[in-house]
């Protein structure tokens, strides 16, 4: 069993959502949203530590995930968003928490199995997969899906890790 939160950072709103999975199973635990008001940047990079961590000692997180950068409209924003990411991640290891960074893509795949997919089809999977009821916001259901992803790929990292051994102890044999 591991409790896991992943992190959608952002400037503006940074999403949060936790999950429990044990094995194959995923289950839903709790997801939200830190709104950031109109301060100084330095002062939205505060708040974000501070509530993450209020959220992780909460909810005793065993392990993060985080999603890279996406670079988009422009160095500006690509920079504020890569502090807000500074800011989740030492949340997270201020706690403790092991940090695993994964792309955007890579979590839409994991989740959606399109790299390209859109936001609606991320909330859409993220109620089917974890059998949520009602709308999850956005940022809230990117985090959640960050969340899975890195169980995911924990999980077929454990099999693969399995199966080398597996196979190491059949040719000894």
């Amino acid at each position: 069993m591991a409790l896991i939160i992943g992190v959608d950072p952002g400037s503006r709103i940074t999403g949060y959502g936790i999950i429990n999975a044990t094995g194959n199973r995923l289950e839903y635990v709790s997801c939200g949203c830190i709104r950031l008001p109109a301060v100084p940047h330095p002062e939205r990079l505060k708040l974000i530590f501070d509530n993450l961590c209020r959220v992780i000692e909460e909810f005793c997180p065993q392990e993060s995930a985080i999603e890279e950068v996406f670079l988009g409209k422009s160095v500006s924003s690509a920079l504020k968003l890569g502090q807000a990411r500074g800011s989740a991640m030492l949340a997270c290891l201020h706690n403790d928490l092991p940090v695993a960074e994964y792309s955007p893509r890579k979590v839409k795949q994991a989740v959606v199995g399109n790299g390209s997919a859109g936001k609606e089809q991320v909330q859409h999977m993220i109620k089917v997969l974890l059998g949520v009821s009602g709308t999850v916001q956005a940022d809230a259901a990117d985090a959640l899906a960050i969340a899975i992803c890195h169980a995911n790929t924990k999980s077929h990292m454990v099999k693969i890790a399995g199966a080398r051994s597996f196979r190491k102890s059949r040719l000894q044999i």
